[in-house]
């Protein structure tokens, strides 16, 4: 199909664009900007005026349940939801049920996301074998079959050299290595930031401390090992500094945000608000607002959902007992954007946070509208202000503290490979 956007405003951090004009796509590619290719006629125009016209989104970090945990989500009902959200790529962690540690599961997950055809999912592979921190796994394998990377997300590696063993294995492979600095011990299996609102609530607290020393173990491993490493869902101030400190001495990192980090705090989870336990737990309003800052300096690379869905009775029990995570790839876009009118962040720098952003630390040639690209686009209005709730969520996990929140805008549209993966309807 041959398809025009007509008179959107074009936003492509990648290649600095930043102009009301069309964008003119065929057989699935960007085929111009501006002036219409010689003898092209679209078979289907898309009026977007008034609207932002994106490169689709790139999340680095969405949990879609699948294999193992379908009485959560689907693969099916998670890209529909990023569809919605003008989500066109996303990642999965390996943790699922079981462990992504050989190219079985990978053929498995893309094998349904291209069945359900909403947008491109792509994994990392587990660090180390079924993820118990013991053994490596099997990481050349892997890179054949796809993995745009290596983690052992939320789970502990036992030792440090096997730590420094599993990277140096995956810098033979130029694989970048994803880290979630946390300190298990000194975590203490809590499920708040500990602090004065943990103490009065009496719940068991996660310390700063147990980011910031995995944070500095991790940067001395780096720097021994020379792996090209990325730090996940960084929560503190301090950890973010540190980090950015290590840039500046030319070590090769990078790190994201979770969207939710930039504005929640442990004041939220003040009446034991089960929608707010997540994991790194949401931290001080020094914190958040510390976080904001390292964003628009330039050293946080992308910002990401962190969707993790969930049934309604995982949030049902005590605060402790229940299991953390949000379910944010609707709400992923509106946040980031809402910076731009905080004062954090341009629209272009926002933008970039969750486009070419977190591509580029994936590997991917995604979040650009360059010509020949694959048309993978997101169309928003800025203009057309909705009310998120439960109906409006397409997501089977409906655990999001951010219900009843009023978004100033929505996405209309959103593109994948050139098809019309998702329209809203009146």
């Amino acid at each position: 199909m041959k398809l025009q956007i007509r008179g959107g405003r074009v936003i492509d951090p990648a290649n600095g664009i930043d102009q009301v004009t069309d964008l003119f796509i065929a057989y699935g590619r960007i085929t111009a900007l501006g002036e219409a290719p010689d003898g092209y006629t679209p078979d289907q125009v898309i009026d977007a005026g008034g609207c932002y016209v994106l490169p689709g989104l790139v999340d680095l970090a969405a949990r879609l349940r699948q294999p193992g945990q379908e009485h959560k989500a689907t693969i099916a009902s998670e890209t529909r939801a990023a569809a919605a959200g003008g989500i066109t790529a996303l990642c999965c962690p390996p943790d699922t049920v079981p462990p992504i540690d050989s190219p079985a599961e990978i053929n498995l997950i893309t094998r349904l996301a291209k069945a359900a055809g909403q947008a491109k999912v792509f994994a990392l592979g587990a660090l180390t074998a079924d993820l118990k921190g013991e053994l490596l796994s099997e990481m050349a394998a892997l890179k054949a079959a796809g993995c745009v990377g290596v983690s052992n997300t939320l789970r502990p590696v036992t030792t440090t050299l096997v730590l420094r063993r599993a990277m140096e294995y995956a810098g033979s492979h130029d694989l970048t290595v994803f880290l979630h600095p946390i300190d298990f011990e000194l975590a203490n299996q809590g499920c708040a930031h500990e602090g004065a609102v943990a103490s009065r609530l009496g719940l068991p607290g996660i310390p700063a401390a147990a980011e910031t020393a995995a944070i500095g173990q991790q940067l001395a491993l780096i720097e021994q090992t020379g792996v090209r490493a990325h730090f996940c869902r960084v929560s503190t101030a301090r950890g973010a500094a540190m980090i950015q400190r290590a840039q500046y001495d030319g070590l090769p990192v990078s790190m994201d945000v979770c969207a939710h980090q930039l504005y929640l705090t442990e004041i939220d989870i003040g009446d034991f608000n089960s929608l707010c336990h997540t994991q790194p737990p949401l931290r001080t309003l020094r914190d958040r607002d510390g976080l904001r800052q390292c964003l628009g300096r330039g050293s946080i690379a992308a910002i990401s959902s962190d969707h993790q869905p969930h049934e309604e009775d995982a949030k049902l029990a005590p605060f402790p007992a229940t299991e953390p995570g949000i379910s944010a790839l609707e709400t992923l876009l509106p946040l980031t954007l809402q910076l731009v009118d905080d004062g954090v962040l341009t629209l272009e720098e926002a933008v970039r946070r969750i486009t070419c952003g977190p591509a580029q630390i994936l590997g991917l040639s995604a979040g650009t509208l360059s010509v020949g690209a694959a048309a993978d686009v997101c169309v928003y209005d800025p203009e057309q202000p909705w009310t998120l709730d439960e109906r409006s969520l397409l997501s089977a996990g409906k655990n999001t503290p951010f219900l009843g929140w009023e978004f100033a805008g929505r996405v209309t549209h959103t593109l994948v490979d050139g098809r019309v993966a998702f329209e809203l309807t009146a």
